[in-house]
C-alpha cells in the first residue's frame, strides 16, 4: 500500500457520488466503505500517492452535487504496514 486516502461525508448518496468520482479521476482501489452512524459514510480507497491524492481532491468536490456535506477528508502517503489490518 502506498497511500491511503478517506472521505468521510453526511450522507450515502453524497459518499457514493465521491467515490464514483474518485475513480474515475484516478487509478485508485476501494479499500473500504463504512457506515459509521449519524448518517457518516466514510470512503477509503488506496494506491500510489499521487493518485490518491489527486482522487481525493476531485472526491472533495463531488459531493456537492448530491447536497450531502464534507465532514473530513485526508491522504496518509506510506502508512504502516500495521495500519492495514484495522482497515
Amino acid at each position: 500500500m502506498k497511500a491511503i486516502g478517506m472521505i468521510e461525508t453526511r450522507g450515502l448518496t453524497a459518499a457514493i457520488e465521491a467515490l464514483d468520482s474518485m475513480a474515475k479521476a484516478a487509478n485508485i482501489n476501494l479499500v473500504d466503505f463504512k457506515k459509521v452512524g449519524s448518517g457518516l459514510v466514510t470512503v477509503i480507497v488506496e494506491g500510489d500517492v499521487a493518485a490518491v491524492t489527486a482522487a481525493v481532491e476531485v472526491g472533495k468536490k463531488a459531493h456537492n452535487k448530491t447536497g450531502g456535506d464534507l465532514v473530513s477528508f485526508h491522504v496518509i502517503p506510506r502508512p504502516h504496514a500495521e495500519l492495514r489490518k484495522i482497515l
